[in-house]
């Protein structure tokens, strides 16, 4: 049944949003709760960030500090510059919206807030959700929920955190990986969608980057250890280029190797080739290897030669459904792939207008 939308107005939603990335940039930050002017209690911010220095022990990824970095990146993200860009794109988020629907949410865990900007496209568009968290990352999502709830109360009843199925729904939006999408697909195909896929990242080289760039471009690649799909798992690099610069350019996170489930993958990956007879280069904890492949293995990233920037245009605009973004000159800036801003939809599709054109 139709319901007319009584709830909150877009700009107090917008006022939330833009005091919950102040508290993420606090708790991001590991700054010590700083008074009640953050909107929340000494235990409430407690708790929060107590839910940050948990997340490893329920996902061996989710390093305090990579949970860390991810609510600094959000922060950025939701400073109210940045929502009213954003959001100016949308008229239709201003006048009452004359029906809501349900939305169902199948949200991806590979790194910490993955599934985060569609409850938030949910909620901001005046629809309620029905979220089923991935069992890789239960307890940030629904944390934040908590404390937007906290400053404009309601919030929580928009946003139902399911354990089991989603029930009966008017609308899905699913992430995983090729095969589970093709189950969602099935599953359901009879109902408005948005299926996200497996997708990787790659990073074109000219050959005239700076140190900086390519220290930058290790930041692409290892952050979130490799798992996400805007980290760069694969290299184009001139005919010429000097691999040597980008082992030199990435060495500041030689630590990675020491933490166990990365570690455990490098070794593995070059136990395999190894064994296999595969050729490769290595520098004690990343694995080069040349191949056509767009998707490399944890602790690996491939590379491939060129000598016509053509040829590589022309690969990029065929694998283009397999690829989230592209870092290098002319495209992405070395650094920010893992940085995305509001308006940067996953596999390009705009997931607010989506859910505003519903009928």
């Amino acid at each position: 049944m139709d319901h007319a939308i009584q709830h909150s107005t877009p700009a107090q939603r917008k006022a939330a949003l833009a005091q919950l990335g102040r508290v993420m940039a606090l708790v991001g930050q590991e700054v010590p709760w700083p008074g009640h002017g953050c909107g929340l209690a000494e235990a409430e911010y407690a708790q929060l960030d107590g839910t940050v220095r948990r997340a490893h022990l329920a996902n061996g990824w989710f390093t305090e500090a990579n949970v860390r970095h991810a609510f600094a990146a959000w922060a950025q993200a939701l400073e109210p510059a940045a929502l009213d860009r954003w959001l100016a794109a949308y008229p239709a988020l201003e006048p009452p919206r004359p029906v809501e629907r349900t939305i169902g949410l199948v949200l991806a865990g590979n790194i910490p807030l993955v599934g985060l900007h569609d409850v938030l496209c949910v909620w901001l568009s005046g629809h309620a959700a029905k979220v089923k968290c991935s069992s890789q990352d239960q307890a940030l999502v629904p944390a934040l929920v908590g404390v937007l709830d906290k400053f404009l109360p309601g919030t929580a009843e928009r946003i139902a955190l399911l354990n089991d199925k989603l029930g009966a729904v008017d609308a899905v939006i699913a992430t995983g990986s090729n095969n589970t999408a093709r189950y969602f697909e099935h599953y359901f195909g009879h109902l408005p969608r948005i299926v996200r896929k497996s997708r990787v990242s790659v990073a074109v080289l000219d050959g005239t980057e700076t140190p900086e760039e390519l220290a930058a471009l290790g930041e692409d690649i290892f952050r979130y250890f490799g798992l996400g799909c805007r980290n760069v798992a694969k290299l184009y690099v001139p005919a010429d280029f000097d691999l040597d610069r980008y082992f030199q350019a990435v060495y500041p996170w030689n630590d990675i190797v020491h933490h166990n489930k990365y570690g455990n993958n490098y070794d593995y990956i070059r136990a395999l080739w190894l064994l296999d007879g595969v050729k490769f280069l290595e520098n004690g904890f990343a694995l080069l290897k040349e191949d056509a492949a767009l998707a490399s293995p944890v602790s690996a990233v491939y590379y491939e030669r060129y000598t016509d920037r053509a040829q590589v245009e022309a690969a990029l605009k065929e694998a283009a459904d397999g690829i989230q973004c592209v870092v290098g000159h002319s495209y992405l800036p070395f650094g920010t792939a893992q940085q995305p801003g509001l308006a940067d939809y996953a596999d390009g599709v705009d997931t607010l207008r989506f859910l505003l054109e519903l009928e």
